[in-house]
């Protein structure tokens, strides 16, 4: 539900405008409408700004530029050297004082190497031999015509650079050292001046979305407030010497939104929040998202086993045994898919890619629920007359999920455009509600038996004729009828072809699910086969390995389809169907 606000506007002396502002900060119920223009028209506020960034860099980076600098210049040379020891290893230990010994007494030492292929023996003496390449010294240069040989530098031998490499890494621990030390200095001076920083960027946006007046003697400021708290707000106002105004907002206003859900509808307002915020006079999609993605979600895992391992990894973030910061405060929520998972899953018959409804071990009392036993036969699949074939059952149950999902958005759509605009110009959108949902319950209900065939036709008729005034006659009142009708034609196509797209769109539910139980079964057989008919010790280390990477793999890559395809469902064809805008702002009280 969207929190019920109120309109303020305050009117105060200029000369006690900064100790008012101060005021309702302390409140801290009041999100002031800020101007666009504040940070671009002003320097000061502008320099606040950039402080703020350089803060939070040298945060995210954990030291300053030049102490970066100087440990990625070690680490280079580090990289450098390491290289260079590897290039020289084959040709031994040799000592680099010792070459430059003999070409001081005249035996001017050269190394080279060449293909195997091409070597000759008088050429020199061979070092090593690697990859069809042969290393070799010789005390006399090569002829310049000898092409197949390329000329080695040896500066230092392996072990010598051994000796660098350690120097070196001491001085990498010690830019460590130096970081470590600057961080225990200043980064919680820093984290401190941060927040500092913030509160007066957001004091001085305020403080400049005052219009000033009386030849600026008065300043006006406007503001919302939640209605339930609009009495205490008052009576700090009353201490204030500001004139101010309470009043019901406009629809030109843009006011701010703050969603108010129970316990379970208010871990799904993050992905209300990932599309945007309800505008104010718009529904909150919350309490419908909510339901339909965790239903989503556990469609797509389609394992029992997979959720019961989501609700101990929530469980484990949700009490802060387990840090992952992408995840911060998502705890409640993942063990909420992972509850959904389970029982879905359960009901699926998938158990960490044990089909549970073919499983001997399986009570056949524990199958009575599964889908398999309430939808389908024994092939868990549907026949379906009309088209003379069978079809599965989850991928039926998706689709008619589909289908449930898109007339729910549809109504929502027609009751609360018809709230906000008005029956005379939502009358198409109550046509094609008529048409579809009311259509459809007549069939349902003529194939039940409640309605004959007789009076299924006069029912799809008069639905039908109805229709056709909505969608082709008064769907813009007052414009010509001819204009209205190609407006409907228009309208039509593009409902015949969406509406269809948007239904066969909820086959991914049944896709992904199906996928995910094949790979995990896929990586039972192969740990199964690896364990073969006379297990050891060494066959079972196998077999666990393969599951159990096996089944991370599968359900990290679940998770991923779980979560983006059904966001898309709600974002693309719920939203779509629902006329949903999502272009609200949310609710940011003015307050330490």
């Amino acid at each position: 539900m969207i929190t019920k606000m109120k309109k303020y506007t305050f009117l105060i002396m200029s000369s006690a405008y900064e100790q008012f502002l101060l005021t309702l900060r302390e409140a801290g119920v009041v999100h002031v409408t800020q101007k666009a223009n504040g940070l671009a028209d002003n320097a000061e506020l502008q320099a606040t700004v950039d402080r703020a960034d350089e803060i939070r860099r040298l945060l995210k980076q954990g030291a300053t530029d030049q102490l970066l600098r100087d440990k990625a210049e070690v680490e280079a040379r580090l990289v450098a050297l390491r290289k260079e020891a590897e290039r020289v290893a084959l040709w031994g230990n040799f000592s680099s004082e010792k070459i430059e010994q003999l070409r001081e007494a005249g035996y001017d030492l050269h190394f080279y190497t060449c293909p195997e292929s091409k070597f000759l023996e008088e050429w020199g003496i061979v070092v090593a031999q690697q990859n069809g390449s042969v290393y070799f010294a010789t005390v006399d240069a090569l002829p310049e015509n000898v092409e197949c040989c390329q000329p080695v530098v040896l500066n230092k031998s392996a072990q010598e650079l051994e000796k660098d490499i350690e120097s070196v890494n001491a001085l990498l621990v010690a830019a460590n050292a130096r970081i470590e030390a600057w961080q225990l200095a200043n980064m919680d001076a820093l984290a401190k001046e941060l927040q500092e920083t913030e509160q007066s960027i957001d004091f001085q946006r305020v403080s400049l979305s005052g219009d000033t007046a009386a030849e600026g003697a008065l300043t006006l400021l406007e503001g919302f407030c939640p209605a339930d708290q609009c009495e205490a707000l008052n009576a700090t106002l009353s201490q204030t010497s500001c004139y101010y105004e309470a009043e019901d907002p406009s629809k030109e206003d843009k006011t701010p939104i703050k969603l108010r859900n129970n316990w379970f509808t208010r871990m799904f307002e993050c992905l209300t929040g990932m599309y945007g915020m309800p505008n104010y006079g718009e529904f909150d999609p919350t309490p419908i998202l909510g339901p339909f993605f965790l239903l989503f979600f556990a469609l797509c895992i389609g394992d029992a086993g997979y959720g019961l391992l989501l609700i101990l990894v929530g469980y484990l973030i949700y009490k802060g045994k387990l840090k992952i910061e992408m995840f911060d405060g998502l705890g409640g929520i993942i063990m909420a898919l992972g509850v959904g998972s389970t029982v879905i899953g359960y009901m699926m018959g998938g158990f960490f890619g044990v089909d549970l409804w073919v499983a001997s071990w399986m009570p056949q009392g524990a199958k009575a629920i599964m889908f398999k036993t309430l939808f389908g036969n024994e092939s868990g699949m549907i026949p379906v007359s009309a088209m003379g074939q069978d079809f599965d059952v989850m991928m039926i149950l998706a689709l008619v999920i589909g289908v449930v999902h898109i007339c729910l958005a549809m109504t929502i759509k027609c009751i609360c455009s018809t709230q906000r605009f008005g029956f005379k110009e939502t009358i198409s959108a109550w046509g094609w509600l008529v048409l579809i949902v009311g259509g459809l319950i007549v069939l349902i209900l003529s194939g039940i038996g409640v309605f004959g065939p007789q009076a299924t036709s006069i029912l799809l008729i008069a639905i039908a004729a109805v229709s056709a005034l909505g969608i082709f006659i008064f769907n813009t009142p007052g414009r010509n009828p001819l204009i209205n009708i190609g407006a409907g034609l228009w309208d039509t196509y593009g409902m015949a072809t969406g509406i269809l797209g948007d239904v066969l769109s909820y086959i991914r539910l049944y896709a992904l699910g199906l996928a995910g139980g094949m790979l995990g079964m896929a990586f039972n057989n192969l740990g199964t086969m690896v364990l073969g008919e006379t297990p050891n010790v060494w066959r079972w280390i196998g077999f666990i390995l393969i599951v159990t990477f096996g089944h991370v793999l599968n359900l990290l890559m679940a998770c991923l389809g779980a979560f983006v395809h059904p966001l898309r469902l709600t974002f693309v064809e719920y939203f779509k169907n629902a006329g949903y805008e999502g272009s609200g702002k949310r609710y940011s009280p003015f307050k330490k």
